[in-house]
């Protein structure tokens, strides 16, 4: 009978020795498919903006009109013998 219950007792002591160590890999795993979850996301971002900026640079080689917007809006060029108007934005 003893020997029975030292048995069961190691047995017991063995499962929830397991399921300690499985509970502790288990919320690991959960862990690392989150950050996994979390790093594809931002790929996917990632990939839309380099997607964007090729198309911009395409557009950069390829085409004059847009390179004249840019030089104009972005970097505030003008053409020689423009004048150039500033009005303060509304509100100021």
């Amino acid at each position: 009978m003893r020997r029975r219950l030292l048995g069961g007792l190691l047995v017991i002591i063995l499962v929830l020795g397991l399921a300690a160590y499985g509970g502790t890999s288990f919320l690991r795993v959960v862990r690392i498919k989150g950050e996994i979850e979390a790093l594809e996301r931002e790929v996917a971002a990632l990939r839309v903006q380099s997607d964007k900026l090729a198309a911009t640079v395409v557009r950069l080689r390829d085409d004059p009109a847009y390179v004249e917007k840019y030089a104009r809006e972005d970097l505030g060029l003008v053409r020689e013998g423009e004048t150039v108007l500033k009005f303060p934005a509304p509100g100021r």
